[in-house]
């Protein structure tokens, strides 16, 4: 299928898609619990948006705002190099700055290369490493797995950031 016949909606998630996106993120990630910096987030109950093709979700992204600072806490996207998570990632940006945030941050881990480089690309900066991390977020989360992407040992926390310059947020 070509990229012009693939249409996708995109909304904001909504109580009726909480059933169907527990079950797309316990199937990415064996459950719908995420860990970042020690806390447990329950994805499924986090405001984020949904990119749907004929009901189906293609693509997924949730955050927390607190503090003035926006953490985009999942993105998932099952259709790759056609703007997807870029585009899902643009909205979290623009709710950020309208609520007033300075910043918005994750967390990934140490093998998830493909996560950096997306994120690096679309202006996030790496600013912490969290060494040893990823062992505590296991004794939340065991379903963590130790080898990851390319096999690499799953050990570390890399935090990345998107700081806003003050007139972006401070005029909303």
């Amino acid at each position: 299928m070509s990229i012009e016949q693939r249409t996708f909606e995109v909304k904001e998630i909504d109580e009726s898609l909480r059933p169907q996106i527990v079950s797309f993120i316990t199937e990415s990630w064996g459950s719908p619990i995420m860990v970042s910096r020690g806390i447990a987030h329950s994805i499924d109950q986090l405001p984020g948006y949904v990119a749907l093709e004929n009901g189906e979700i293609r693509g997924l992204i949730t955050y927390r705002i607190q503090q003035h600072e926006c953490e985009i806490v999942s993105l998932d996207s099952l259709v790759e190099n056609q703007g997807l998570g870029s585009r899902l990632t643009a909205l979290v940006e623009e709710t950020a700055q309208r609520q007033g945030c300075h910043r918005v941050w994750l967390i990934t881990s140490n093998d998830n290369t493909h996560a950096i480089r997306f994120y690096q690309k679309r202006g996030f900066t790496m600013c912490a490493l969290h060494l040893h991390a990823i062992n505590e977020a296991r004794k939340i989360k065991p379903q963590i797995p130790l080898i990851g992407y390319d096999g690499i040992p799953i050990e570390h926390e890399v935090e990345l950031e998107k700081a806003f310059e003050k007139e972006d947020h401070a005029s909303q």
